[in-house]
């Protein structure tokens, strides 16, 4: 498994941990970011933070949240 953090533009990935306490993973669940979630990369520069879409909303992380957030890499909807 992978961080946010580690996936590039484009790269799809379903999120399968959250790593944090009780207010955190609300916190994340309230933006999208539940088990099972497919997220797409926008934009990642190495550094910043990260925009990612996920249930048809893009939403800008930190890195440090963008750790936090464990996601199996999958090919999407699409078959990329």
């Amino acid at each position: 498994m992978k961080t946010l953090c580690d996936l590039p533009v484009g790269a799809h990935g379903i999120v399968r941990r959250l790593q944090g306490g009780r207010g955190f993973s609300a916190r994340l669940a309230a933006l999208g970011f539940t088990l099972g979630a497919d997220v797409v990369i926008v934009k990642n520069y190495g550094r910043g933070p990260i925009i990612a879409a996920v249930r048809q909303t893009q939403v800008a992380l930190g890195r440090g949240e963008a750790r936090r957030i464990q996601v199996e890499a999958s090919q999407g909807a699409s078959g990329e």
